[in-house]
């Protein structure tokens, strides 16, 4: 399996920090609708001699938010959930709109068996299975010396 890579932002100075603070970026109280992951859910990779596992840590999903394609030898996570939250006083009405969406890509190495991948959504973690193509053994040849 290779990795896919992506750019990242150059190292802010210690003003462009400090309106990062004070603009909110950094303190928001409700943390599971925060554009804390910017774009990208954390993804943890292990292998295993039978099979690659994917952690994909998407809190505050559920399961039929995902949405997860094989494309020739590239495989996308991705999903969004749209919520609405209507609260009613006396004499005032609020409502909060939140949407929150991500989107990972991998490509795959050649021996994944792309039939047999499965994925499971379980306490706010998408985990994936990948399982490796049985390596095929040839049979032992014998080669005369001339």
């Amino acid at each position: 399996m290779t990795l896919v890579k992506f750019n990242q932002q150059p190292v802010k100075t210690l003003s462009g920090i400090m309106d990062d603070i004070f603009n909110g970026k950094f303190i928001n109280k409700d943390f599971a609708t925060s554009d804390f992951f910017g774009a990208h859910a954390p993804v943890n990779i292990r292998e295993t001699k039978d099979a690659y596992a994917l952690d994909v840590v998407a809190p505050g999903f559920e399961k039929g938010d995902f949405k997860i394609n094989l494309d020739g030898q590239t495989l996308t996570i991705s999903s969004e959930k749209k919520t609405e939250q209507k609260v009613e006083n006396e004499k005032q009405i609020r409502r909060e709109f939140s949407f929150r969406s991500f989107s990972r890509s991998f490509t795959l190495d050649e021996n994944v068996d792309a039939d047999k991948i499965n994925a499971k959504y379980d306490n706010g973690v998408l985990k994936l299975t990948l399982p490796k193509k049985e390596a095929k053994q040839e049979a032992a040849k014998e080669i005369i010396v001339a």
